[in-house]
């Protein structure tokens, strides 16, 4: 049984222009000890679908179709109440800054403090013990939970939202760009810890990045998300060598390789359309150096192919040829 299995996943936010569809029919599943990697532009769904996951989104946010089954449980049919209890104990949340995790006039310790006791049960003693523990799993000192989150650097805050995620031993860890604050070196010891606690404690994970490298790096499995929908997905390795979909492989041109003697990074001109009123067809069209004039009247669907991969684009058949002509910048560059 998969972890989780989002199906059709359809959010709305209410703005006074009207409905902005940030997720429309998203689905994909994580596997138990997988790390599945949601990457894509800024605005393109992925920290809406993970809010969705954990039940804590905006107010001006409403899940408005498809199903998010955790366990083989349904969330969207559970009561507030049922929906609090699997927080922290079922799923657990690390988000992009360490402050909008951590209370900036109460000791760390005693935050971690306060999740063990009054979430998880615990007395006192065993809640100082348990704390100590997750400070060591993280590679932090114990003798830092006397301090206060403006204390430590960005590094540490990130470990202590890790090892505050982790408190009550979740099936499922969600990271919302858990990385991007942090310079280059930091950021890899953090990854570094990520993969490590998944591996040694055998978590089920979703990483969401806009960052190619980390999902090279960490992840197992891709799901690449645009304007609102899934366009590709697949095993980490497949998707990064052999895309399918036109807006994976501008994505992959935008990541360094040290290989190449060309040194070119190569932008996706534009920007993702306006939720409010997505075109009809492929959303992607107006910024696709390969669309055809089916792709403007009609959505493709996801649909599955070789190796596992599935990918939206009415030209996947022509993937090798597209592939050879996406590497050339001139493809790209079209204004």
């Amino acid at each position: 049984m998969d972890v989780l299995a989002v199906e059709g996943l359809k959010v709305d936010y209410r703005t006074p222009r009207g409905a902005i569809h940030a997720v429309d029919g998203a689905s994909f599943t994580v596997g138990a000890g997988q790390v599945v990697g949601l990457v894509g532009e800024s605005g393109c769904g992925k920290t809406t679908v993970a809010r969705a996951v954990t039940g804590v989104y905006p107010r001006n946010a409403s899940i408005v179709g498809g199903k998010i089954r955790f366990l083989g449980q349904d969330l969207l049919a559970l009561d507030a109440a049922a929906y609090r209890a699997l927080r922290w104990r079922g799923f657990a949340f690390v988000p992009q800054s360490a402050m909008n995790s951590l209370d900036p006039v109460y000791r760390v310790g005693d935050q971690l403090a306060e999740v063990l006791t009054e979430r998880g049960g615990l007395g006192a003693a065993d809640a100082a013990r348990r704390a100590s523990e997750l400070f060591e799993l993280v590679g932090l000192s114990p003798t830092r939970l006397v301090d206060y989150p403006h204390q430590f650097s960005g590094g540490m805050r990130q470990r202590a939202a890790i090892a505050l995620a982790l408190a009550l031993n979740p099936k499922l860890v969600i990271a919302d760009e858990p990385v991007t604050a942090l310079d280059v070196i930091i950021q890899r010891q953090v990854l570094d810890v990520i993969r490590e606690l998944q591996r040694r404690l055998g978590l089920s994970m979703i990483l969401v990045t806009h960052d190619i490298s980390v999902v090279a790096y960490v992840c197992d499995r891709v799901v690449v998300m645009y304007a609102g929908q899934v366009v590709e997905s697949g095993s980490a390795a497949a998707v990064l060598a052999r895309p399918f979909h036109p807006y994976t492989m501008g994505l992959n041109n935008a990541f360094p390789d040290l290989q190449s003697s060309a040194g070119l990074l190569v932008p996706i001109e534009g920007a993702p359309p306006d939720l409010a009123a997505p075109p009809g067809g492929c959303r992607f069209a107006p910024r696709c150096p390969f669309v055809q004039e089916r792709c403007r009247a009609e959505c493709p669907p996801l649909v599955p192919l070789a190796e596992g991969q599935s990918s939206a684009c009415w030209r996947a058949t022509e993937a090798e040829t597209l592939r050879a002509k996406s590497r050339d910048p001139k493809t790209w560059l079209r204004s």
